[in-house]
């Protein structure tokens, strides 16, 4: 089949959203010749890594707004409306590149938002939309006081362009009527659709993991926890943008419990972000200097992955996040995960895999969080159980080829649908 995705983030070795693109179009490429319209940013780092690891069925459309269209989108600054505009002027590429090729599908991959619509549904083949997701991943009110003036004021320009999004943008709603099949980023985005369009989706998940994955250097390392010992320091590994939802003051809260209570570990935080400032301004108030290391950005999966397999345990009290693809690498090379059961990242992680925290109030979450942290800093053959079936799980259930699989029998059902029509008008004429 002839597909046409469009995926706004698409970069090899990233997660992410650029990931979730990535990877999608490398599963779907497998069984199908495909077109992507992506942005024109990502054409460097596709191009270096087609020199090595070729796609030979995937045809790159690069596009991009004109500059004085996005001389003002600066990082996450005004992404969402510039998403919103990249998607109608792809539209148009998207029109011109059918009446070349003619396509039989089209796919929407990225961004995995419910609440923007896509204007891909408007051409004449069956449509595709997702992995989707978002609007019920909120971060309840009661956590709203850790965020200062600026997250306050994010959390609530969010929440009215979400409730616009799902209630009242008419062009979100044609996207979900025109669409053929809808999938969500977990079981819980399920409930971000109205139950008109439910029968038409299911959950698949945006986020997987495949051996081939892992940096060859440490495919084969050792993805044991350490000694088995609980008297030295445990090592807390955490990563990401450095922005108010991700949990960090409440991580660094419960770090301080721990010290306080006697416990031996060391905080590693990696990435960068706005939230930085503050977050080393709390850890001076806390006293804990010297058990936290800022590590700033971690420039490529090898150095995440080094990170990881040098830790004893990876946090990350995420508030409102889809299923993050670092609990994925996380568990990949054996290490149990602590997170907030909340949104998305509660599906990823099972009680044999790592320790999810009710996330009630910030201070019940952060005496939580310290209990758990100070659980398996203290217990090594816990570590180790919950490493090893934090691999299994990862096997198991998020393999990116089963997607792919998954994908191929979702786009010939659909296929047969439309073929099936198409005989009965020509039957009926």
């Amino acid at each position: 089949m002839r597909i046409l995705i469009s995926a706004y983030a698409c970069e090899p070795d990233k997660g992410s959203e650029p990931g979730v693109g990535w990877n999608w179009v490398r599963q779907i490429a497998r069984f199908h010749e495909v077109w992507v319209i992506t942005r024109a940013n990502n054409r460097d780092p596709i191009e270096k890594a087609l020199a090595t690891k070729p796609l030979p069925n995937v045809h790159w459309i690069y596009f991009d707004l004109p500059s004085w269209a996005r001389f003002w989108k600066k990082g996450q600054r005004g992404v969402h409306a510039y998403y919103y505009l990249w998607q109608l002027g792809a539209y148009f590429v998207a029109r011109k590149l059918h009446r070349e090729v003619g396509f039989d599908l089209g796919h929407h991959v990225t961004f995995v938002n419910d609440w923007l619509p896509t204007f891909l549904c408007l051409l004449p083949f069956p449509f595709v939309w997702g992995p989707v997701g978002g609007s019920m991943h909120r971060a309840p009110l009661r956590f709203w006081k850790e965020f200062g003036w600026r997250g306050v004021l994010y959390e609530m320009i969010r929440t009215v362009a979400i409730f616009w999004g799902r209630h009242l943008d008419p062009l979100v709603w044609l996207t979900r009527r025109k669409t053929r099949a809808i999938i969500t980023m977990s079981n819980g985005a399920m409930a971000g659709l109205p139950p008109s369009v439910q029968k038409k989706a299911f959950p698949l998940g945006n986020v997987g993991f495949s051996p081939v994955e892992l940096p060859q250097t440490l495919g084969e390392c050792s993805t044991g926890t350490g000694p088995l010992s609980g008297s030295r320091t445990s090592v807390v590994f955490t990563t990401g943008r450095l922005v108010h939802w991700k949990g960090y003051s409440l991580l660094l809260r419960a770090a301080a419990m721990c010290l306080r209570q006697g416990g031996k570990l060391v905080v590693w935080i990696g990435g960068s972000g706005p939230a930085e400032r503050p977050l080393r301004s709390l850890v001076r108030s806390l006293g804990i200097g010297e058990d936290v290391k800022f590590l700033g950005h971690l420039d490529d999966r090898n150095s995440v992955f080094s990170h990881l397999l040098a830790c004893d345990m990876f946090v990350m009290p995420t508030l409102h996040d889809g299923p993050p693809v670092v609990f994925l690498e996380a568990m990949a090379v054996g290490k149990p995960v602590i997170c907030l059961d909340l949104a998305g990242a509660s599906e990823v992680v099972t009680s044999e895999t790592g320790i999810k925290v009710p996330a009630i109030s910030p201070e019940q979450t952060v005496r939580d969080l310290a209990r758990a942290m100070l659980r398996l800093a203290e217990d090594p053959e816990l570590r180790v159980r919950m490493g090893q079936a934090s691999r299994q799980r990862v096997n198991e259930h998020f393999d990116w080829d089963e997607k792919g699989i998954v994908m191929a029998r979702l786009y010939e059902s659909l296929s047969t649908v439309e073929e099936g029509t198409t005989a009965e008008r020509k039957l009926t004429a």
